[in-house]
């Protein structure tokens, strides 16, 4: 009922389970585990409300013993889950900073359950999941790389401070980095607000110092060493790789790497920003107009219909069920490397992420158009009446205001 991660493989353990596996046998620096394969959840019997079975329970305690009873990471690794055809990134539930047996075992009942949860769509008919568990990392910094697809391509960097959901959950915007094909490195330092660490048992999102906002977080050099990580890796693995990483104790170590599903947009060589558009970072390719729809949190999304673009302040993973129904996306915070991002790709719907008071400067109900390739937001040239019945003051107010409301 419990494998050793070494020993994971896909068909038996989940693609996410499988790739750590294989990097592991290949000496790639990933933190060690164990895994509760397929077979722990059917013998199961689907039930998630149960607890764990006395033998699972006890192989379990005593893989934790093995490990020196650490601080865990509790991960899905369901049989639809990082695959070549979609990612199913954020679909599914995992843990950080869990500790001792109760904790362990109720984490991956949390796991099978999420196969359960709304955000959870199969693109298997009947999806099992296996649950990975790693020694928890806390790292100093922690971020996401896309090996290319072609040798000439770049490799593609984002990172922050602290502990990777910030990153891939689209919480803050991540520096970016991009180095070509010859070594040369380019970035982008973002202003990085908050970061989330492990205290105790709980995680906290903390505000980042004023000093360290604007901090680089890594150095070229630093980026270099990730992209030769990443071309073993997508050697190893046999193709263009999307990979979390994090940096503790001065060591980079590898968490998840999984195919790319989709390609990253590429902005025109010749780029031309209408004077009204809110500018941020594109993250999902073609252009699409259709209704704002602001939503600031889960209590909105009652409020959005089939055809609108999503209007928000970030998107965590219960944000998925709304990605398959919207014709666009627009975060305030984000990088192109987040979970929101990749799966706009693999709908195929334009996203722009990163657009500073979003939420406050797109009025709910308006018409705006969405360039997830030039990564712009544009209102539609509104024509003013000039009739005598119907006079325009100065007060009109456009579709598109800097007065947050």
């Amino acid at each position: 009922m419990i494998a050793p991660l070494t020993e994971a493989a896909t068909d038996t353990c989940g693609g996410k389970a499988g790739a750590l596996g294989t990097l592991l046998r290949a000496g790639l620096p990933v933190p060690d585990g164990f895994v509760l394969p397929f077979a722990a959840y059917l013998d199961a019997g689907r039930d998630t409300a149960r607890p764990l079975d006395a033998t699972v329970l006890g192989a379990l305690g005593r893989a934790l013993d093995e490990l020196g009873d650490p601080f865990v990471a509790v991960r899905s690794s369901a049989s639809n889950e990082d695959t070549a055809q979609a990612s199913a990134a954020g679909q599914y539930d995992s843990f950080l900073a869990v500790r001792g047996l109760g904790q362990v075992a109720d984490a991956v009942r949390a796991c099978w359950a999420s196969l359960l949860s709304p955000r959870a769509v199969g693109h298997r008919a009947d999806p099992v999941m296996a649950v990975i568990v790693q020694r928890h990392l806390d790292a100093e910094v922690s971020g996401v790389m896309f090996t290319p697809a072609n040798p000439d391509d770049t490799t593609e960097i984002e990172a922050s401070w602290g502990l990777g959901p910030s990153v891939v959950g689209g919480t803050v915007t991540p520096d970016a980095y991009r180095v070509a094909k010859d070594g040369s490195t380019t970035h982008t330092v973002a202003d990085k607000r908050t970061r989330l660490d492990r205290y105790g048992t709980r995680l906290v999102v903390r505000d980042v110092p004023e000093h360290a906002r604007r901090r680089s977080t890594i150095d070229d050099a630093t980026a270099t060493r990730l992209t030769e990580l990443g071309r073993e890796i997508a050697a190893v693995l046999g193709g263009p790789q999307d990979i979390e990483w994090a940096i503790a104790d001065g060591r980079v170590w590898v968490l998840q790497a999984r195919p790319v599903t989709a390609a990253l947009p590429r902005p025109p060589a010749l780029l031309t920003t209408p004077p009204a558009a809110l500018t941020g970072t594109p993250g999902s390719h073609g252009t699409v107009t259709g209704t704002a729809r602001v939503v600031r949190g889960p209590a909105d999304f009652a409020r959005v219909r089939p055809g609108d673009i999503l209007v928000c302040p970030f998107t965590d993973p219960a944000w998925t069920p709304l990605l398959r129904i919207v014709s666009g996306v627009v975060t305030e915070t984000g990088g192109v490397l987040s979970h929101a991002a990749i799966v706009a790709r693999e709908h195929a719907i334009p996203a722009v992420l990163g657009v500073p008071d979003a939420t406050g400067r797109l009025r709910d109900d308006t018409v705006i158009t969405v360039d997830g390739t030039a990564g712009t937001v544009t209102t539609p040239t509104i024509e003013r009446r000039r009739d005598a019945a119907f006079p325009v003051t100065d007060d009109d107010t456009s579709p598109l205001s800097d007065t947050p409301r």
